[in-house]
């Protein structure tokens, strides 16, 4: 059989400046393909050329017949007048699902994504909830091929694990853009990594992501044994030149030609091997206070529901926290208890005397409308980074920023790039302690890996938000775990909160929700259906 999608030798520029350039790329049935790559190779605008939104500028994308691709963008945009029921019953009506199963579909799907209020208005909905509203409506449509950008960004870990459960277990193909490396461990097949160090521009290696990890070892091993070799032939062929042979015989001619192709080939290999990261450094203060922050008997409530009560945790100096529970618990609302921005309801923070606190805001708020230039360097045309003087235009080259973005306005930025201009400013900031929320969105896996690095080496105090496991795993030295019904714990890693989870979960009844054996509206849920293979 065909594959299902057949991309042969495409590329995608946008102005003079080539995303990508005869890139091939195939998807078979049951591919479940994680696409990575640096920030701006092109990742999203893969999807779109494979979802048939963007148009390739050359090569060719052949589709097998009748197939159904469903994609799910990085933001989910859904109308002020949208609601949960409204977004699905529109998507069952666009797919052209027989009325007879549309009742089924409907509230087996919301109810095994965890949905119970149906008449809730989409956009009041958490960014988690949102995507996950976002993937149903790609679900009901049972598409032979679904594509997610960024799925697992404005997740929380509960609704990662929902999403492998989901893809592992479904009939249809599915293509991933993804940073998170367990996500990818756990659910690729294959993966696909756009970047020009490759002479094909993509580098695919079947299993998972740890074999494509150490499949790109070799091929970059064998890379720097073939650059190597290259470089002291084409050494050899100068030192040849240096002599000055008559250029009058047919030999000749042909090894100056041939040199000339050795360089060629030298510098273009010299171009691919070079890949930029960004260079990452928290400025950690000199403090000596043992004691930071102490919490004893915290509460906090909103409206009528208790976040955490009785909350009784000390923050110690080199001490790095990850905070971890499902959305809605409290992380963030913690945070800026910490941060001293609200008051406990109930109970005492005591902080230590003139503690310097950096906040890295999920919402990642910048004026749109300012340069580049300002963002990095508000007062002038440079920065003081660790007693150091340095131009705003080396500032922003650590951070992958070219010259000519500097006048650009913050608002053509990407989300990761965006993220980077946030970090550049945290890092002008002498800190005691760093708190922040969800750091690692739209982040690629060298910044990620940047960004790890720096956060082991800083001196000071850390309480991370993330909803990527392995920076949780590597980074924290302890977990304190919102369970969302008032109640705190501290583990010694992520591992330790996810059984406990696990046990919670099995001691506690499972709930249906009366949505989900109602009436799903005007669509029937009398008539049964065969269950769908996502659901099984």
């Amino acid at each position: 059989m065909p594959p299902i999608i057949n991309a042969q030798r495409i590329s995608k520029a946008f102005g003079a400046s080539p995303l990508f350039q005869n890139i091939s790329f195939i998807v078979s049935d049951g591919d479940r393909i994680g696409l990575i790559g640096p920030n701006g190779s092109g990742k999203s605008t893969l999807l779109r050329i494979l979802a048939g939104s963007v148009e390739t500028d050359s090569g060719e994308l052949a589709l097998r017949k009748r197939i159904r691709l469903s994609y799910v963008e990085q933001e989910s945009r859904f109308s002020s007048e949208d609601t949960v029921r409204s977004v699905v019953e529109r998507a069952l009506l666009r797919a052209a699902v027989a009325e007879s199963e549309r009742g089924t579909r409907f509230a087996e799907t919301l109810g095994r994504a965890g949905f119970e209020d149906f008449e809730a208005t989409a956009t009041s909905l958490s960014g988690g909830w949102q995507k996950r509203l976002a993937i149903v409506e790609a679900l009901v449509e049972s598409p032979d091929v679904l594509l997610l950008d960024e799925p697992t960004n404005h997740l929380d870990l509960a609704g990662i694990e929902w999403l492998e459960e989901l893809l592992e277990q479904a009939a249809f193909a599915s293509v991933v853009v993804s940073h998170d490396r367990y996500f990818l461990e756990n659910i690729a097949t294959a993966m696909v990594e756009l970047n020009r160090v490759y002479p094909d521009g993509s580098l695919r290696v079947q299993g998972s992501y740890s074999t494509f990890l150490e499949k790109k070892e070799g091929f970059l091993r064998a890379q720097s044994q073939r650059q190597e070799a290259l470089e002291n032939l084409v050494h050899r062929e100068i030192e040849w030149l240096r002599r000055g042979p008559k250029a009058r015989t047919t030999k000749s001619k042909a090894r100056i030609s041939k040199a000339n192709q050795l360089i060629g080939e030298l510098a273009d290999l010299n171009a691919r091997s070079r890949t930029a990261t960004a260079q990452i450094d928290f400025s950690a203060s000199d403090r000596k206070t043992k004691r930071l922050i102490e919490l004893e008997n915290v509460a906090y409530d909103i409206a009528d529901h208790t976040l955490f009560n009785g909350l009784n945790f000390i923050i110690s100096a080199g001490m790095r926290v990850g905070l971890v529970g499902a959305n809605g618990s409290g992380k963030t609302t913690l945070l800026r208890l910490l941060r001293g921005e609200l008051t406990a309801i109930r109970g005492q923070i005591r902080r230590a005397e003139w503690l310097r606190v950096v906040y890295f805001d999920q919402s990642r708020e910048l004026d749109p409308n300012v340069t580049l230039r300002r963002a990095l360097a508000p007062e002038s045309d440079s920065v003081v980074y660790q007693d150091r003087v340095i131009h705003v235009a080396s500032w922003a080259a650590r951070f992958l920023f070219s010259g000519e973005q500097l006048n650009q306005p913050v608002g053509r930025l990407s989300g990761g790039e965006r993220a980077r201009v946030l970090i550049a400013q945290l890092m002008l900031q002498p800190a005691d302690m760093l708190l922040l929320d969800e750091p690692t969105n739209d982040l690629d896996i060298p910044t990620l890996e940047i960004l790890e690095e720096s956060l082991l080496e800083f001196r000071g105090s850390l309480v991370l938000v993330t909803h990527d496991r392995y920076m949780l795993d590597r980074v924290s030295t302890i977990v304190l775990g919102l369970d969302g019904d008032g109640n705190a714990e501290t583990f010694a890693d992520y591992s330790q909160w996810e059984a406990r989870q696990a046990e919670r979960k099995q001691k506690t009844p499972t709930r249906v929700s009366s949505h989900a054996t109602a009436s799903a509206g005007t669509f029937s849920t009398k008539e049964k259906s065969k269950k769908l293979s996502y659901l099984d």
